[in-house]
């Protein structure tokens, strides 16, 4: 969490670590739609954020005038050793044009809906091995002791990792995407274990292949080459990082608005057919992504001067609030039939991994509304959420009736 100075207009200095943003960071959206929908920070070297959904999503298809080089706003836009443009540190997702088509193509095999449908099973008697620990007590945390066990299991399995190194997932998820707002000489360095994890797990693959993600992109060609080492260790990193967080903090909202909701959880406990459609909602109403850009060169847009490398924070939970793209956006609709949502982003850069991230969601709740068909938050202590650019609960206090 950010020890500077507070936010007083976020307007003209945005903060994304601002304890006001971090805790609820709606009503900061809502108001920055009607009076200022590109707000301006000098914070990080200096940014933008759009709110509206048109912005968001004419910024996302617009890859002349912005690059993904670096999607973490960060006090370093530029850290050393990073992979330059076009590929960026974690191909496809850092990656520009034309480099980006081929490093996405790459993926889109182990998470098309075949083999990830194929995952249910496994996912299913993860979520259930986690209830069992749970069984018999009244009150429980359904974020670290439910939700942040779900989506690490599942990646460790894809990437062939080992099941006990989750919690060194976990500690790399916090160093990535939650410890933003530390000095870069400070953050440097806590990249040392990642660096020496993954390259561990590539010697040992390259040593012992298997029927992983991970063998399959060391050995993977391209034009009859196989693919650079740092390729291949900064799309193992994406998928480990982004794979761990987004789902777990989309499970931890999904569980937190079904405790503070009675109506729609007893709905869905009544109605389970209307599971696949509530996901949706879940997604749209508390998209747990937002996602950088860089500024290519000095170009105004809706009358923003912007500059050469300043920050553009894509707002796509605000785009998912916009009331010009939603009916009655500022209300959480369970059978919403219209919802085209934004959670996994838009343009060429939309969530390779959308299909998992749906099926892990839909399982993690299916099953645990399944074992607790009523609860609610638990007063006598605070949920907390996670700073940055992936919004969740991280502490869930629940109290459970049987």
């Amino acid at each position: 969490m950010t020890d500077r100075e507070p936010v007083l207009d976020f307007s003209t200095d945005w903060d994304h670590t601002d304890p006001q943003w971090v805790n609820d960071p709606y009503p900061i959206w809502d108001d920055l739609r009607e009076r200022c929908p590109v707000a301006h920070t000098d914070r990080y070297g200096g940014g933008w954020f759009p709110t509206t959904h048109d912005d968001v999503s004419r910024i996302a298809n617009d890859t002349e005038h912005f690059t993904s080089h670096q999607v973490v706003v960060t006090k370093n836009k530029f850290p050393p050793g990073a992979p330059p443009a076009p590929m960026g540190g974690a191909p496809p997702i850092t990656s520009d044009p034309p480099f980006h088509a081929m490093a996405r193509r790459l993926l889109l095999p182990a998470f098309a809906p075949g083999p990830v449908n194929a995952l249910e099973p496994q996912i299913r008697a993860l979520c259930q091995k986690h209830l069992d620990g749970l069984r018999g007590r009244a009150e429980i945390d359904a974020g670290h002791e439910y939700a942040q066990y779900i989506p690490p299991g599942v990646i460790a399995q894809m990437l062939g990792f080992p099941p006990e190194d989750e919690d060194q997932f976990r500690d790399f998820v916090h160093v990535v995407l939650d410890l933003i707002d530390l000095e870069p000489e400070v953050r440097g360095p806590l990249f040392d274990p990642i660096n020496t994890y993954f390259t561990e797990q590539i010697e040992d693959h390259l040593k012992s292949p298997r029927d992983d993600l991970t063998t399959y992109l060391l050995n993977v060609e391209v034009n009859g080459q196989k693919l650079a080492p740092e390729h291949v260790r900064g799309s193992m990193v994406l998928i480990l990082v982004a794979g761990i967080d987004t789902t777990w903090s989309a499970i931890g909202s999904s569980i937190w608005h079904l405790a503070t909701h009675r109506e729609d959880l007893e709905r869905l406990v009544r109605e389970p057919e209307l599971m696949p459609v509530a996901v949706e909602e879940f997604l749209r109403f508390y998209a747990p992504v937002t996602m950088a850009r860089l500024v290519k060169e000095d170009y105004e847009f809706q009358g923003c001067p912007m500059k050469k490398d300043d920050w553009v924070l894509l707002g796509f939970p605000a785009a998912n609030r916009d009331p010009q793209a939603f009916a009655k956006a500022d209300e959480f609709i369970i059978d919403r039939e219209v919802n085209r949502h934004a959670a996994f982003g838009l343009g060429i850069h939309r969530c390779v991994g959308s299909n998992l991230a749906r099926l892990e969601l839909r399982v993690a709740i299916e099953e645990f509304i399944k074992r607790y068909p009523r609860f609610e938050l638990d007063p006598s202590k605070d949920v907390t959420w996670a700073p940055g650019q992936v919004r969740g609960p991280r502490a869930l206090p629940l109290r459970v009736t049987f």
